[in-house]
């Protein structure tokens, strides 16, 4: 089933369910699908485009949520956690920090890693192939901490 049929069934039972966070965040997506599919002028986005969508909208409420917490307005943190928790729901399992070490180690063999001037070389490579399973800050911090 594609992101956007899923997003409708989810709509409909957040209405019955009368749950107006989830109903909102889940219009906030449906939005995004539709704008990207006017732009793009296509009639069905891919599964990547759909899952940039959803990155995309996570990273929104993960800096707004940081805002909010550094402003001290907990309401509006709570709100945004509230939106990420539905957002995280469509996206894949994060990987633990012991599962993104133990990628990027193969990975170093694999590209022949030498030291800290191979940085942009292996974040290539594991941006895109961990796109969606691991958050690029978090990717970063990690090969950084290896690299030195």
């Amino acid at each position: 089933m594609s992101l956007s049929n899923n997003i409708a069934e989810e709509m409909k039972a957040a209405m019955r369910a009368k749950d107006k966070v989830r109903l909102e965040t889940l219009r906030a997506i449906k939005s995004a699908i539709l704008l990207a599919n006017s732009e793009a002028g296509a009639s069905e986005l891919s599964a990547d485009d759909e899952m940039k969508i959803l990155l995309k909208l996570a990273k929104q409420r993960k800096d707004s949520l940081a805002i909010y917490e550094e402003q001290g307005r907990e309401d509006l943190a709570a709100d945004e956690r509230a939106q990420l928790a539905v957002i995280s729901d469509f996206l894949p399992k994060q990987m633990t920090e012991d599962e993104l070490e133990a990628y990027l180690k193969e990975l170093f063999v694999k590209l022949n890693v030498q030291g800290p001037q191979d940085m942009g070389k292996v974040m290539g490579m594991a941006s895109k192939e961990l796109s969606g399973k691991a958050d690029g800050k978090a990717i970063s911090a990690k090969v950084k901490q290896m690299l030195s």
